[in-house]
């Protein structure tokens, strides 16, 4: 292989796709769009709070109305005698948007109904709000009624919310604390942002070499070098134009950032949610995960106390990230995201190139393509749950299969890997490499030049078997 030609064909397709519009565009775009899924679940929190409502009340029980206190979301009137078969006929000649009527207490099974009428669904949050306010009514009956003096400061005292405090010891003996949501953030991220890079660029590959099929400016091309050459230039061109968006993507990202952060205040944005809603936010964005409120609420997350000493205060949530942060051998994380990305990109951009070089439209591909995407895929959906059990069977030998490893090692990286492992599974990665980059470029040669007929498996495994 002549490394002056492949040098010009990679500067070549380097440029060519640095200058298109469409690189520009996503380019200065997708930051905007990470940013704003940084900042957007505060900001619409903070544009979502309810009107206040004002909420009739008609307690034929007795027991709710003391526990009935009005607040931002919620005004309560007090109807008193009023008939609610009248009222909710007419709640806006009544005053309010809303109607709750509460039957007599049943002494015998020591409870109430509730029934509330509106002209509009009312927001799950007041509903939520009102429930739990006649909950607690229920319950301070019931606890009165068992004629214990002090019983329900004698629950309340019972009840606990205790919150693990982890630590990690290194060989030194040295403590530091160590949270494994933080670890569960970095690996979905980890895991997330290889999967996005593998399957966009790959894909730029393919539909590149599938262009200057259909154009036959491959026929131009092959004459005056290999189709090998074309083929691995075409390649390596992509994948630097891929490590260019990605840092520029990093940096424009952490700009707008800091921007908005200027612009919008920092303490606005991190101050928007409540633990309930910051709860509800990591239960949205993380599937199949039930956090406690004190875990994912950045204020109070991970706050731990000294082992060592008895300690005056406890760590603010912010200190806990940052010392688990730590934890994690940035070098060995860095090193390994630059090698598992090259070779697991190098790995399936040479199969992709072999796909696109037997097609000549992108319609024809799926089929072809079906074998290849299924591990991609695979590796992707296990990453998102390694954080749950990282030393699992199916997650080690996911992190050591070639087609699968690039993705789920890097979400095992966070936890803690032993060294032989991590070189074993970029070893077998590159191993993997080698005799996929071997075979597709058999194929490719063959396959650049093949028009008017659909290629099958059967046409790939007769052209690689080809001298």
């Amino acid at each position: 292989m002549n490394l002056k030609t492949l040098g010009i064909i990679i500067q070549r397709e380097y440029l060519n796709r640095v200058k298109k519009k469409s690189f520009l565009v996503i380019t200065f775009l997708a930051p905007i769009l990470f940013a704003a899924l940084c900042i957007l679940p505060s900001v619409i929190m903070m544009g979502t709070k309810e009107e206040t409502k004002k909420v009739g009340v008609i307690d034929r029980s007795g027991i709710v109305t003391p526990f009935l206190e009005s607040g931002e979301t919620i005004e309560y009137v007090f109807l008193a005698d009023a008939d609610p078969e009248a009222v909710k006929k007419d709640l806006s000649g009544n005053g309010i948007d809303a109607l709750l009527s509460i039957s007599e207490l049943d002494t015998a099974q020591r409870t109430v109904s509730a029934d509330c009428y509106s002209e509009k669904p009312l927001g799950m949050d007041t509903g939520s709000l009102i429930e739990n306010r006649i909950n607690d009514a229920v319950e301070a009956y019931r606890i009165d009624s068992y004629g214990i003096e002090n019983l329900e400061e004698i629950m309340a005292g019972v009840k606990s919310n205790i919150h693990l405090h982890s630590y990690t010891i290194d060989e030194s003996g040295k403590e530091t604390i160590s949270e494994s949501s933080v670890y569960m953030i970095v690996s979905m991220l980890l895991g997330m942002a290889l999967y996005m890079f593998i399957a966009l660029f790959c894909g730029m590959v393919m539909s590149s070499v599938i262009e200057e099929k259909t154009s036959r400016v491959v026929e131009v091309l092959v004459s005056s070098v290999k189709a090998t050459e074309l083929m691995f230039g075409k390649i390596i061109g992509v994948a630097l134009v891929a490590l260019t968006q990605f840092l520029l993507w990093i940096v424009l990202t952490l700009a707008i950032l800091a921007a908005a952060m200027g612009i919008i205040g920092k303490d606005k944005i991190m101050g928007a949610l409540s633990p309930e809603e910051s709860a509800q936010v990591t239960a949205m964005m993380t599937p199949g995960v039930h956090m406690p409120d004190d875990l994912v609420s950045m204020e109070s997350l991970a706050a731990a106390s000294d082992t060592t000493a008895v300690a005056a205060s406890e760590p603010s949530g912010m200190q806990a990230v940052l010392s688990t942060l730590s934890n994690i051998n940035l070098s060995q994380l860095v090193i390994s995201f630059l090698l598992f990305f090259i070779f697991g990109y190098l790995l399936y951009a040479s199969m992709f190139a072999a796909i696109g070089s037997a097609v000549e439209n992108e319609g024809d591909s799926s089929q072809l393509q079906l074998p290849v995407t299924i591990p991609l895929m695979l590796g992707f959906f296990v990453a998102l749950y390694a954080f749950k059990a990282p030393g699992s069977s199916l997650v080690f030998w996911c992190s050591m299969i070639p087609f699968t490893s690039p993705i789920v090692m890097l979400a095992r990286i966070p936890f803690g890997v032993a060294t032989w492992e991590l070189v074993l599974s970029i070893v077998l990665l590159i191993g993997t490499f080698i005799a996929c980059a071997w075979a597709s470029a058999k194929i490719y040669k063959v396959g650049i030049l093949m028009y008017g007929k659909k290629s099958t498996f059967k046409d790939l495994w007769k052209w690689l078997k080809q001298k």
